[in-house]
Formats: structure tokens, C-alpha cells, sequence
């Protein structure tokens, strides 16, 4: 399968987080190129902060792997990770992180906490940005409609 139908099917997970309320973040994890863990961000509906797309993925994979180290995996995700996020796919030993939409407020990346290749930690991993028009969309017209409805109170 290429890069873009994993993003593809991380962007289902995120048409589905939106129709539960939430942000519209998907994520899943490959290994054998073979998706084995599927995450959708789920805050709202579980009052958890950590209730990110990435930590279910991540979870879910570990999971299907009978391990934490999920050494050979990649994780795609429709948004750039935040910096709990990247740390979890560092924790995780993830070999790859790919993202389709850029988060300028609260992306690791572009806020500057490189923690995958920052030499001190004791595992380092690619990641790699796929711009993807409608990771990016999804974004853009759910915070659209949540100040329109915001505005309406």
C-alpha cells in the first residue's frame, strides 16, 4: 500500500472522530505493511488529555505486537504530532512518523522540540511531512463551523 492510503485510512478514523465531536485527527501504525493499530482522537468523549489519535494507534499496535517496542512500525498521522506525541512514538521506538497537515500551534515540529532526532535520547526516528490537502481541510472547516456555532450562542 503507499504512503498516501495510509494517510488515507488515518483520514477515515478522523471523518469519524469529527461525527463523535472531536477534533478530526486519525492515526494508524504499519508494520509488515500491514496496519495494526488505529487510533481517532476521543478527549471529549473520554475526558482524558491523553486521548490522542497517536497514544491509541500506539497502544492498539503494542497491543497487536505483544510489545511496547514497536521498533520496526510507522505511524501515520493526519496532523503533526504534538510534543506528547512524538515523545510516545520515541518512547514506542517507532521507526517512522509521517504526517499529512502541519500544526503550527501545537506541532512539535513546527514549535521546535525535536525530540526524534535530538542525539541525548536513546532512540532517534525519521519523520517525514506528506502534505495532504484533505488532512489539512478536515482541519480548517471543523474549527470553521465551531466558531460559527460559538458566534450563534
Amino acid at each position: 500500500m503507499a504512503e498516501s492510503s495510509y494517510l488515507l485510512e488515518a483520514l477515515k478514523l478522523a471523518k469519524e472522530a469529527e461525527l463523535r465531536g472531536e477534533v478530526p485527527v486519525g492515526a494508524v501504525v504499519v508494520f509488515n505493511d500491514q496496519i495494526i493499530g488505529r487510533g481517532l482522537n476521543h478527549r471529549e468523549e473520554s475526558n482524558d488529555p491523553t486521548g490522542h489519535a497517536e497514544i491509541q494507534a500506539i497502544q492498539a499496535a503494542a497491543k497487536q505486537l505483544q510489545s511496547w517496542r514497536l521498533i520496526d512500525c510507522d505511524l501515520y498521522v493526519t496532523l503533526e504530532p504534538c510534543p506528547m506525541c512524538l515523545s510516545a512514538c520515541q518512547q514506542a521506538r517507532l521507526r517512522r512518523v509521517i504526517y499529512g497537515a502541519k500544526d503550527e500551534k501545537g506541532g512539535a515540529i513546527c514549535l521546535g522540540f525535536h525530540i526524534h532526532d535530538d542525539p541525548r535520547t536513546n532512540h532517534q526516528f525519521e519523520i517525514e511531512y506528506l502534505p495532504q490537502n484533505d488532512c489539512s481541510q478536515i482541519l480548517k472547516d471543523f474549527f470553521s463551523k465551531r466558531r460559527k456555532e460559538k458566534k450563534a450562542e
